[in-house]
């Protein structure tokens, strides 16, 4: 799983992030260092002081708690890049003379809102007040990452989820589907592949029941917004500690969709050949036809948004041909197992049934 290590949240009056909990140091043992804006890189650990709060854009710790942003806090997050398509857009490369930023995401990526949906509420600002030293040491997301297992090829059979967009439910579904393999005795890993720096995802895979969970962070990005070169540097130091797993089965989600800028299709690609089943979450049931024509992805089984009422189900079918269910339907489970379990290699089948919910959120 992804480390706490470094002792407290706060300290001297800095709040870490939760892009930030992969940073060892010797409590008290951090500086600020202005640096010039010439020499900042992506990744790059900075502290800003908070100009503009928010009570309803809350942080994340690095214990995964949250909190509330108030004029004249400081934080520590990371320099890094967001491309959502229902909520905002930005990146530290637009920050100006003035060194003022925005907080991108609840993880504490951090860069110049250049994007914002008019149904939003203004994201928490920061002014630059320099770059944190560890010991001495300016630190970045990189850097901190620690040695990892010998390479290893990834090997294990893999439920690939992935999305139509933002918010479509494929964070839900990731968990669902680890809570009832983990009900059938198996032992299962989560991770997160492409996306922008949040912690929550992971957790929620970890209380779901997986042994191991890891996202993008532990492979040293604040988020999956960069060239392909640098992604598949984070990718090769993520992907051994995946195929270090003993999971019997893993339940793999790539953030956003493929054909947005995170890096989805190098994701895809990387694990293809242990991809044994693919659930695509879907915000509509036209969104799912758009997929199917824009991507080449064989999708085993649609559910999400567009699945919450029959009405969706049945148009999704009838539009693209493809089951869907809502998987938060107790009387879904022996369908989708009866799906899963031959392509899984469990010929005798999966059993049990799913606890009563309501419509799939978030994603």
């Amino acid at each position: 799983m992804g480390s706490l290590r470094g002792g407290c949240v706060v300290s001297r009056g800095l709040i870490f992030s939760s892009v930030a909990r992969l940073v060892t140091r010797d409590e008290g043992s951090e500086e600020v260092e202005p640096r010039p804006r010439e020499k900042w890189r992506n990744g790059d650990f900075v502290v800003g002081r908070v100009v503009r709060g928010s009570t309803e854009r809350l942080l994340e710790l690095r214990n995964g708690r949250k909190v509330e942003l108030t004029e004249g806090d400081r934080i520590v997050g990371a320099l890094g890049r967001r491309a959502a398509t229902l909520e905002a857009t930005g990146s530290w490369e637009k920050v100006t003379s003035d060194l003022q930023m925005e907080v991108l995401t609840g993880g504490g990526v951090l860069g110049r809102v250049t994007s914002l949906s008019m149904l939003m509420d203004p994201f928490p600002s920061v002014d630059y007040e320099g770059h944190l030293l560890v010991n001495g040491e300016p630190t970045s997301m990189a850097g901190v990452v620690p040695p990892g297992p010998d390479p290893r090829p990834y090997r294990i059979p893999t439920i690939l989820v992935a999305g139509t967009s933002m918010s479509a439910g494929k964070t839900t579904a990731a968990r669902i589907l680890i809570r009832r393999l983990v009900d059938q005795g198996l032992e299962v890993l989560g991770a997160k592949l492409t996306g922008a720096g949040h912690y929550r995802d992971i957790l929620g895979m970890s209380d779901a029941g997986a042994a191991t969970v890891l996202d993008f962070v532990d492979g040293g990005l604040p988020s999956t917004v960069v060239e392909p070169e640098e992604y598949g540097r984070a990718l090769k130091r993520l992907l051994p500690r995946m195929a270090a797993s003993k999971a019997d089965v893993a339940v793999v989600e790539v953030g956003a969709s493929p054909l947005e800028p995170y890096n989805g299709e190098a994701a895809v690609e990387a694990i293809r050949d242990q991809v044994r089943f693919v659930v695509l979450c879907a915000t509509d049931p036209y969104a799912v036809l758009g997929i199917q024509k824009a991507y080449p992805l064989k999708v085993d089984l649609v559910t999400g948004v567009a699945s919450n009422t029959t009405a969706g189900v049945e148009l999704v079918h009838r539009l693209s041909g493809l089951p869907a269910m809502n998987l938060r339907d107790p009387e879904t489970w022996p369908r989708a197992a009866a799906l899963l379990a031959p392509r899984l290699g469990f010929e005798s089948g999966l059993q049990g049934a799913m606890p009563p919910g309501g419509a799939l959120e978030g994603g």
